[in-house]
């Protein structure tokens, strides 16, 4: 393999390691009344968690824009509502979303492969396939809307 293959092969396990730890994050502010900063000093004194770059745009990213991620989610929820979703999806796709609307230079299409195998890994292949779905249609209206 080329060192051009080898550095763009560190980079997506960066950027997925980055992104598992943004979730585990994310998670677990959802059942702590504790803020983000206090969840990560936690996080570091626990388990000697060093949070790069990547994880902590994701972590502002979703925090600061989390009703308008929110909306989006509802908005392509086919039959469902935003309380029934597991709070692993959830978190998995408001993540994605972000990603999707709010950095341009990660495809929407890796966004939503990366919240797929998330949910996966974290949850159930039955949730990969919904994550896939509600982040779809998510995308749909994005091209439609003219975004991204």
């Amino acid at each position: 393999m080329s060192d051009h293959s080898n550095s763009k092969e560190k980079w997506i396990k960066q950027k997925r390691e980055a992104r598992k730890q943004a979730f585990s994050l994310l998670f677990e502010q959802i059942f702590q009344k504790e803020t983000m900063e206090d969840i990560i000093q936690d996080a570091r004194d626990a388990r000697d968690l060093e949070v790069d770059k990547f994880t902590k745009k994701l972590i502002s990213g979703v925090e600061t824009n989390i009703e308008e991620i929110d909306k989006l989610i509802e908005a392509n929820l086919k039959g469902w509502r935003k309380n029934r979703i597991s709070k692993v999806s959830l978190t998995i796709m408001r993540m994605a979303v972000y990603e999707m609307v709010y950095e341009e230079d990660i495809p929407v299409s890796v966004s939503i492969n990366e919240a797929v195998e998330l949910a996966k890994e974290f949850a159930t292949p039955a949730d990969g396939s919904f994550v896939n779905g509600v982040l779809g249609s998510i995308s749909k209206n994005l091209e439609n809307n003219g975004e991204k």
